[in-house]
């Protein structure tokens, strides 16, 4: 039984994603990226913001934006193929801790992007859980939007998984559907 372990960078709550709420090379989808002040209030700094459409970067703990520095900025220009922050809405990209970064005269704990897009996955009935998964999205949201945020699916697989999903139409006393 493995326990999860709590990083001593916990205690300092920050606004902002780092490198001790990545335990593991992690995908997550920009939902927007904005010129915005520091939220720590130590500087009048302007820093490019990712926000994620994600909710959760584990089960319970809310996923915080994450500044974009120069180096990771300009990853996100090469994932895009633009430099305009507007415009990297709705990519995917992998967020891993690089160790024995520079930051003036200390070495710490960075957070990368991957200069590579992320491998889409193409979920099947035969993954039983990614299905239960796409099966449960689909009744919280009413439509697969989320679930093809993240994987691909064929036509015939996503009308067959609504179509186990849906909700069984219940009979009224007169017998219409309800």
């Amino acid at each position: 039984m493995t326990t999860e372990k709590t990083h001593f960078r916990k205690a300092f709550d920050s606004p902002y994603l780092s490198s001790a709420d990545i335990v593991e090379p992690t995908v997550l989808t920009v939902k927007y990226v904005a010129l915005e002040m520091d939220r720590t209030k130590k500087t009048k700094d302007l820093f490019n913001t990712a926000h994620f459409a994600e909710k959760e970067i584990r089960r319970g703990e809310s996923l915080k934006p994450m500044i974009l520095n120069a180096g990771n900025s300009k990853t996100m220009k090469g994932l895009t193929n633009t430099p305009f922050i507007d415009d990297w809405r709705g990519v995917q990209i992998t967020v891993y801790v690089e160790h024995g970064v520079r930051m003036g005269k200390e070495t710490v704990d960075g957070l990368r992007i991957s200069p590579h897009a992320p491998e889409r996955k193409e979920l099947t009935p035969e993954n039983a859980k990614g299905w239960a998964n796409a099966c449960a999205a689909f009744k919280r949201d009413g439509n697969l939007n989320s679930v093809l945020a993240r994987v691909d699916m064929s036509k015939d697989h996503q009308m067959q998984l609504m179509g186990e999903c849906r909700e069984p139409v219940q009979p009224t006393e007169t017998g219409e559907a309800k």
